[in-house]
């Protein structure tokens, strides 16, 4: 079976697996109906391309009093005055390009920049393979930005638990079980599946939240980290 780039498809894919469907954040498809919904009930919310990769086009919108919208695209933000002239914009914006819409985590934060957490999944040739934890960075993002893929620094996971007083290795154990869990769960979808990079985040109540999961993650970042094991490991898996 093809391994399709397809945010909602993902998401529909991770929501069945009944333990892992309180761990995902609210997502619809962005629908003018559903997206003043979302608006209603959430005060922030985030847009993604559903084909989208490191972080292109990714728009944050954020409720500003009863009628105003406030977007934010990397470093630029306008104001709309309400919701039809917001969907006209992002129509014209998107052009014809599937979004996601979903509600947005407030991420722990390190000096005020969020940062969230790369964890490497992997298994051997064979469906029937075990999934293992081959790797994992913190990204911080970059500041006056909203996404982690704008990245002022990748550092090791720990350092940015300790830096952001939000938790230790516990808390690290506990992202990487999700990951093995979701890792299992597109894995069944996908018997040909060996390795997916998760994006996962940590709220500043420490609730552990699964953004996405990218089948061909960028293994550059794991080379900048002093402990090169990580690396190594990743691309034994890669060979096996």
């Amino acid at each position: 079976m093809l391994i399709k780039r397809d945010k909602w498809l993902q998401y529909r894919i991770l929501r069945n697996g009944s333990s892992l469907a309180g761990r995902l954040p609210k997502t619809q498809l962005l629908k003018k109906n559903a997206l003043s919904k979302m608006l209603l009930q959430y005060q922030s919310v985030v847009l993604k391309p559903r084909d989208g990769s490191y972080g292109r086009d990714i728009l944050f919108i954020k409720r500003n009093g009863a009628n105003a919208y406030r977007i934010h695209n990397e470093k630029n933000a306008v104001t709309m005055r309400d919701t039809d002239k917001l969907f006209k914009w992002l129509r014209k914006k998107n052009r014809g390009r599937g979004y996601i819409v979903q509600s947005r985590l407030q991420l722990a934060q390190i000096g005020h920049n969020p940062f969230d957490i790369r964890i490497m999944a992997q298994r051997k040739k064979g469906s029937s393979s075990t999934w293992n934890v081959t790797g994992s960075y913190a990204k911080v993002a970059a500041q006056g930005y909203l996404v982690t893929n704008v990245t002022s620094r990748t550092i090791p996971v720990l350092e940015a638990l300790k830096l952001s007083r939000i938790g230790d290795r516990s808390l690290l154990v506990k992202a990487e079980r999700v990951a093995l869990l979701a890792a299992k769960r597109l894995g069944e979808r996908y018997p040909k599946l060996r390795q997916v990079g998760f994006d996962i985040g940590i709220d500043r109540k420490r609730r552990i939240w699964i953004i996405e999961g990218n089948y061909q993650p960028d293994l550059h970042p794991f080379r900048l980290l002093k402990d090169s094991s990580m690396h190594r490991r990743i691309l034994w898996y890669k060979k096996h």
